[in-house]
């Protein structure tokens, strides 16, 4: 996920040889404790099992094991921006974000450590997929793309096995149902892999904008991408072809920037972006729903918890929200570290 390229809508919030694992400097920095920190910026939210964990600003993680009513903060050797989290299991996870950091957990998002930093570089990565404990890929800012194939000790850089000259940005990726990997980035661009991630194959996008997030549906080759000024588009055979979904408030087109999303457990798709927008599918992204929160902040990140209701990540942190977006009572955050 995520909310940008790099210097677009996060400003708006706030096959070379191995890179292997850097400490950085010898004192480690770790996130300061903040009572606020489940109430400041996240900026993705995840599952690890059934407990839920999510990242964003100044290396803060936080989980909860009460489907969002409270959160926790984990301790996190960084300071840093976090962009992105993902999990394979209840205990495994990973977390990138600038400088292309790599954090990782064994203890379900408790603890972590740091992978991988590269500070001269001063690259964002900005999402991150793992197919599981050991093979995994991040994307990120100019068109980097790292792989591991041993759970993030050492990384390869594997930018080139892409048509992208020009180094566009890299905003998500996303496994597509029976089909292989997507990644969509800037200025439109869309690359797929039907061999999780050894070969990638460039296709042509409907749209010239940046798009910022992608989701793979509940049926075969059904890929969902969206981005700039409410733009959103459904294909149904792994991006062979698209149809752009009209999104409308009221007659009027939205114009709302859409950052990130996901498929849910019930089947439906939520979207989420600028102005508080949350949009909300049950046919697989053929029509949306489209709900304004009333405080109008950025939105970044959607997760559903057990109970069917929304986890928002975004300007105000963590959010607990029924269906359609709308507040619901939370004790926030617990203020405690291991």
């Amino acid at each position: 996920m995520r909310l940008f390229s790099t210097c677009g809508l996060l400003a708006l919030l706030c096959g070379g040889a191995p890179l292997h694992a850097q400490t950085g400097d010898p004192q480690i920095r770790y996130s300061i404790e903040s009572a606020r920190a489940a109430s400041s910026l996240l900026l993705d939210v995840t599952h690890a099992g059934e407990r839920l964990v999510a990242a964003g600003d100044r290396g803060h993680i936080l989980y909860s094991d009460d489907g969002g009513a409270s959160w926790t903060q984990a301790k996190v050797p960084t300071r840093q921006l976090l962009t992105a989290i993902y999990f394979t299991d209840a205990q495994h996870g990973w977390a990138v974000g600038h400088d292309a950091l790599v954090l990782a957990s064994t203890d379900g998002g408790q603890t972590w450590t740091q992978q991988y930093e590269n500070r001269e570089g001063e690259v964002p990565l900005l999402d991150v997929w793992f197919e599981n404990a050991e093979h995994g890929l991040a994307v990120g800012a100019y068109g980097t793309l790292l792989e591991t194939h041993d759970g993030g000790k050492t990384w390869d850089d594997i930018a080139d096995r892409l048509e992208n000259e020009d180094g566009y940005h890299l905003n998500a990726i996303a496994a597509i149902k029976d089909s292989g990997l997507f990644i969509v980035g800037e200025m439109g661009g869309m690359f797929r892999s039907a061999d999780l991630g050894q070969t990638w194959e460039q296709v042509e996008s409907p749209y010239q904008g940046s798009l910022f997030g992608v989701i793979g549906g509940s049926e075969a080759g059904t890929v969902v991408a969206f981005g700039l000024r409410g733009h959103l588009f459904r294909s149904t055979d792994f991006g062979n072809s698209w149809k752009q979904v009209d999104l409308n408030i009221r007659g009027n087109p939205l114009e709302a920037g859409l950052a990130d999303g996901n498929l849910l457990g019930d089947g439906r798709m939520v979207v989420v972006g600028h102005g508080g927008v949350v949009l909300s599918s049950d046919d697989q992204g053929r029509s949306f729903q489209i709900y304004s929160r009333p405080d109008r902040r950025s939105l970044s990140g959607v997760i559903a918890n057990a109970d069917g209701n929304l986890i928002l990540a975004g300007q105000s942190g963590a959010i607990l929200a029924s269906p359609s977006g709308a507040n619901l009572p939370t004790n926030k955050n617990k203020s405690e570290q291991p």
